[in-house]
Order: C-alpha cells, then structure tokens, then sequence
C-alpha cells in the first residue's frame, strides 16, 4: 500500500511538473469576440513565429489584415497594438491579454477623439479541424 501511495505521489508531482513548465504558445488562429456601443464584434487575430520574435495580423469583417506591432510574449502575457480604420479614421488599438490554453482573455485600448477607451476580449484558438469545415 505504502508502494501504491508513494508512486501515485510521483506521478502527480510529475504531471503538476509538465503542466508547469510548458509555456504559453500564442501561435494560431484566434476568433476574438467584443463588444463596442452595446455591439458584438468580431476580429481574426493570427500571430506567427518569425525567427525568434511574433508576428502576426489581425482582420475585421470590414477591413482585412492589418500588421500587428510591438508584438511582445512575456509570461502568459501576449500584448500587441492593431491599425484600425473607421470612416477614413486610423485609429491604434493596444491589446493585452492572457494566454490560456486555446483561449485568450484581456483588454483592448485606444484613444478616441481625445478620450481613453477601453473593452474586453476573449479570443479561442481556431483549431486544424475548424478550418476544413468540421
């Protein structure tokens, strides 16, 4: 029994080990879903690996793929800035999120007309599947 015991405690130290030392991956699709003036919204964030730095887009329904910048994984803590534009306005988004899993979690910011603005944002990873339509 005392065998038993002290091996079922290796195994869950071990696991709790590997859960520990695997890191944050970014890399992916992410369907991002907000919500601005009472609206829902949508936007497809892809960060790649270049070298050893990210890179990555991020598209709306209206406007495709504008360059991330300042793309920057620090911990679980993935944060990047977006061009957005709006009635011929280019307006920078700054994002910080967590990285969790397949999910992303955190904020996006911009200053508009002169005023701090600011809103959540959840992302999930697109998987291999997702993209052949099932």
């Amino acid at each position: 029994m005392k065998a038993v015991l002290t091996s079922m405690v290796a195994v869950v130290l071990c696991a709790v080990t590997l859960a520990q030392d695997k890191k944050p991956d970014p890399v992916g699709t992410w369907k991002c879903e907000y919500e601005v003036g009472g609206q829902k919204r949508e936007s497809t964030l892809t960060i790649k690996k270049d070298g050893d730095k990210l890179v990555g887009t991020m598209s709306w329904p209206d406007q495709k793929e504008a360059k991330l910048a300042d793309v920057k994984l620090k911990d679980a803590d993935l944060t990047f800035a977006a061009e957005r534009e709006l009635m011929d306005m280019k307006i920078t988004i700054k994002y910080a999120v967590k990285v969790e899993g397949d999910k992303l979690k955190g904020k996006g910011e911009t200053d508009f007309g002169g005023e701090a603005f600011s809103f959540d944002i959840e992302a999930k990873r697109e998987t291999k599947d997702a993209k052949k339509g099932g």
